[in-house]
Formats: C-alpha cells, sequence, structure tokens
C-alpha cells in the first residue's frame, strides 16, 4: 500500500447552513494508480464532527473507499519572536518586553525611594540625639541632609520619568493589538486532516466527494423593504455566521431550516380526566362574569419572542443563493442575497387610540407565490430614506403581508372614555354605559393640499354568556362606526384635510341581570 508524502488540498465546494450548523462538501479529482494507497487530504477544520463523515468516488474505471478518517494534529505555537511573524508582531513584542523592562525599573527605583527615606529618618534621629547630648557637628549633617535630598530628587525624577513611558507605552501597546485583532489571526494550534484509504483498479483520474458536519456556523433570514410611492420591493437576504476555523470561498451555499438534531418520535398521550360536580344553590343564584384581554387569534404558527430560532411554519424550507459566496470565518455577521421581488402594495394610515396615539402608515402587499417568507427583521426604508426596522411574520406564499412603516408625526390623536351605571328597580338590571370621544387633528406642512383617509379602529366588549349582553347606541353615535365585525372592532375611515380636525364618538352599553357579579 503507497502513502502520499504531502497533504493534498481538500477546498469546500458546498455548504447547507442550518440552524446551529453547517453541513460542508468538499470536491477535488485525484490521479491514482493501481492498488490500495492510503491519501492525506486537507488540512480540514479540527471541529469537524467524526461520524458524520461520509466519502465517494466516482470514475470510469472500478475505485472503492475501504476507510476514511479525520486525524487531529497539536501544533502548538513556537516562542516569540518567531521567523514568520509579520512586522506588526515582532513590534507589539518588542513594546511587552520594553514593557516589562520598565516594570522591574520601576520596582527598584520604589524600593530605592523606601531606602533613601528611612536614610533620611535616621540621620534626623541622629541629629536630635547628638544636639540632646552637646555635639555640635553642624556642616557634617548639613552635607550629609543635603546628599540625602539630592539623590531622593534625582531617584524621584527618574521614577516619574519611568512612569510617563509606561504610560505610553500601555496606549502603543494597546493600538498594536487592535491592529492585530484586526489585521490577523491567530493560527489554528490544533488541525484536522483525513486519511482516506482507496482501492482503484486501475491507473487513472477519480472524482472524491467528502461531506461532514460542522458547529459554529449558523444563519438567520433578514429583509430590506423600499416603498417607491404604490410600488414595493422586498428583498431576502441571509446573516450567516461562522467560526469554523476555514473560509468558505466561493461556495454554493444552501440554506434550511431543518432540525435534524430534534427527534421525530411522537409523544406518548396522557390520560386526562375530566370531573362533573353540581353546583350549589349559592352558586346556581350568582353568574360570577370577569373583564379580560383576549387576543384575536389567527391561522399560522404561535408567535416567537425575540426569534431564538428560524421560523418557518413547521415545514423545513429550502433556500439557494443563486451565485457563490465567500464567507470567512470570523464570528461577524455577513449578508447574502437571496431573492428580490417588486410588487404593487396599498397603504394604510391606522389609529388605534385605545393602544397608542400615533398615526402608522401600514403597507400591505400579497408575498411572493413562488416561496414562503420566513420570520426575520425587515429594514424599511421610504422616499426620505431608512425609517426603521420592523419585523416580519412567517408567511405562506402567496399569502397577504403587512409591514408598519412607521408613524406619522403631523398627526394627533386625543381619547377620553366616560362611564355610568345605573339599575332597574323592578328587575334589578345593572345597565352601564361608556362613552368614548376621539379627537383626530391633522397639522399639515405648508402648501400641502389633498386630503387623507385615516382608519380609525376602536373595540367593543364582546360577551360570552347570555346574562350579559353588549349593545352599541347608534343614535348616540357621531358618527355612527362604518363597520362593527364579529370580534367587536368599530371602524370608521375619517377624510382629514390639512389643518383640519375632526370628532368621533362611540357610544356603548353593557346590561347585567341581578345574578352577575364581577363587572
Amino acid at each position: 500500500m503507497t502513502t502520499a508524502p504531502k497533504p493534498i488540498a481538500l477546498p469546500v465546494t458546498a455548504v447547507t447552513c442550518l440552524e446551529d450548523r453547517a453541513h460542508v462538501e468538499r470536491a477535488v479529482t485525484l490521479d491514482l494508480e493501481a492498488g490500495i494507497q492510503r491519501l492525506r487530504l486537507g488540512p480540514v477544520s479540527a471541529l469537524a464532527v467524526d461520524r458524520t463523515l461520509h466519502a465517494e468516488l466516482s470514475a470510469d474505471h472500478p475505485a472503492t473507499v475501504l476507510d476514511v478518517r479525520i486525524v487531529r494534529s497539536w501544533t502548538p505555537r513556537g516562542p516569540l519572536p518567531h521567523a514568520e511573524d509579520s512586522a506588526l508582531r515582532r513590534h507589539a513584542h518588542t513594546l511587552t518586553q520594553e514593557q516589562l523592562a520598565l516594570v522591574r525599573r520601576q520596582e527598584r527605583l520604589h524600593t530605592r525611594q523606601d531606602l533613601l527615606g528611612r536614610l533620611a529618618a535616621d540621620l534626623l534621629r541622629e541629629i536630635g540625639e547628638g544636639a540632646g547630648a552637646g555635639e555640635t557637628d553642624g556642616p557634617r549633617w548639613a552635607r550629609e541632609l543635603d546628599r540625602v535630598d539630592q539623590e531622593r530628587d534625582t531617584c524621584g525624577e527618574e521614577l516619574r520619568t519611568v512612569e510617563a513611558r509606561l504610560g505610553a507605552l500601555g496606549q502603543e501597546l494597546g493600538e498594536a493589538g487592535q491592529a492585530l485583532h484586526a489585521a490577523e489571526e491567530e493560527p489554528a494550534e490544533l488541525v484536522g486532516h483525513i486519511e482516506l484509504t482507496v482501492q482503484s483498479a486501475v491507473a487513472g483520474p477519480v472524482g472524491v466527494r467528502l461531506s461532514h458536519l460542522t458547529p459554529c456556523a449558523l444563519w438567520r433570514p433578514a429583509y430590506r423593504a423600499v416603498l417607491e410611492g404604490d410600488r414595493l420591493t422586498l428583498e431576502t437576504d441571509a446573516m450567516v455566521w461562522q467560526r469554523t476555523g476555514e473560509d468558505w470561498s466561493d461556495v454554493r451555499l444552501t440554506l434550511s431550516t431543518a432540525r435534524s438534531a430534534l427527534a421525530t418520535v411522537a409523544p406518548d398521550l396522557v390520560e386526562d380526566r375530566l370531573t362533573l360536580t353540581d353546583r350549589s344553590v349559592a352558586e346556581r343564584r350568582v353568574v360570577d362574569v370577569e373583564v379580560r384581554e383576549e387576543e384575536i387569534g389567527t391561522l399560522g404558527p404561535a408567535p416567537v419572542r425575540g426569534l431564538p430560532g428560524v421560523d418557518d411554519g413547521g415545514e423545513a424550507q429550502v433556500l439557494r443563493s443563486p451565485a457563490g459566496v465567500f464567507v470567512p470565518s470570523d464570528g461577524t455577521a455577513h449578508r447574502v442575497p437571496l431573492s428580490a421581488f417588486t410588487t404593487a402594495a396599498r397603504s394604510e394610515y391606522a389609529c388605534s387610540p385605545e393602544l397608542s396615539d400615533l398615526v402608522t402608515r401600514v403597507v400591505r402587499f400579497d408575498g411572493p407565490a413562488g416561496h414562503a417568507l420566513l420570520a426575520g427583521p425587515v429594514d424599511l426604508v421610504r422616499d426620505s430614506g431608512f425609517s426603521g426596522r420592523g419585523t416580519l411574520d412567517f408567511t405562506a406564499p402567496g399569502a397577504p403581508v403587512e409591514l408598519a412603516f412607521g408613524s406619522c408625526d403631523d398627526h394627533r390623536v386625543v381619547r377620553h372614555a366616560e362611564e355610568s351605571r345605573s339599575s332597574a328597580g323592578l328587575t334589578q338590571r345593572t345597565v352601564i354605559t361608556r362613552t368614548v370621544r376621539l379627537h383626530l387633528s391633522r397639522f399639515g406642512a405648508p402648501g400641502e393640499h389633498g386630503e387623507r383617509v385615516v382608519v380609525v379602529r376602536e373595540r367593543l366588549p364582546v360577551s360570552e354568556v347570555s346574562a350579559v349582553g353588549v349593545r352599541l347606541l347608534e343614535e348616540s353615535c357621531s358618527p355612527a362606526p362604518d363597520l362593527v365585525d364579529a370580534e367587536g372592532i368599530a371602524r370608521w375611515d375619517v377624510p382629514l384635510s390639512p389643518r383640519g380636525h375632526r370628532t368621533l364618538t362611540l357610544v356603548y352599553e353593557l346590561t347585567a341581570n341581578a345574578k352577575v357579579t364581577g363587572l
């Protein structure tokens, strides 16, 4: 069996990026000899998962894979400076050595300064004891004190110079470290190679295709919506991160929402018992009701807060890049264009005063019929430029899409609500009358003309029990709502001209019989 003396390059040709990992494919054409050979291919990422490694051969003559495995070798970095180091790394090493020398010099100066302080204290104590004993050696004492003071001044000046140089060195070393982090990357100490043992009947070219899973790679969808008049352009991109240890250069990128790590076993059903009990006499006399907020349910997947994963509606979606891409192994986000389409858009100025006093421009359009739109962030761009960032929910192919393009600052909405309560003497029915007044105004710029229709929505309570009734008093409303749907949402289409204002009044009543409590 022959063994190849040098590693054979094995480039990455295709990548399927999953939610939290990547399936990497490599291809190369080898000129094999007849017989059994052991080939060393690579280097490859040391993070490759061994149990997912798979190799295939394609040739005009019989060829078989006998064994394939990943072999990792440890190559620690040599001591500094190294012959292959760059000028920037050598400069950083020189600064580090100078900093260490100055730190040692600073410690010696601090020690000398402490000794000179003790010497001065001993000299002053000797002068005091000598003067008390009647000695008078003034010239010698003056010379000794002058010499000690001169040494302390010299030591202090040198210490200040060393500390100033240390400060400058620290700043210069920090800038060099930032430059190294931006321009260079530490070489990988753990390197992987693939050992492939093949058997070929005759000598000739053989195509080798290997694939494996690699962690430290993920992707998320992102969008850019550009609104120009009544036309909207939606660009679909993919944000790709990878830190696998090797760059993906000119690869065919496929993006999938499949979750291969999740179990596919159906959950076991547990017993669910329902117990019926008779109500007591006191419970039959009272109907306890409660006013609660209820979110209107729609078809589709449950909303995911914060988008921790890719929301694909429960069915795996596959997207492909139209051209080869380059994604370096730096751990930062890289935007990969996928597709774009332009369609007609319908704009609406909507307002829900109970929730917000802003008038928002809502754009609706039909999604592309070719593929679904995954949930992800959307950069919103209007004629004036970037206007903000929104969120796009999962949208099935051809389904309508709704995007909010920010609020209109030239509109103002004020809401006032009043409530009155009364009861009938004979039937003991409780009647609650609520009056909601909405004041809308539009300022408008000088020279602006034309009306703008603002869609105002206000909700009415919806009763779930026959003991409580809700009735809209249309004769007291000014004006009456244009539409009230089954969910209790009242709607007005209000035209507003520049510097115009309107007032809407909504009146409805709740009636409850004597058994009802909780209102």
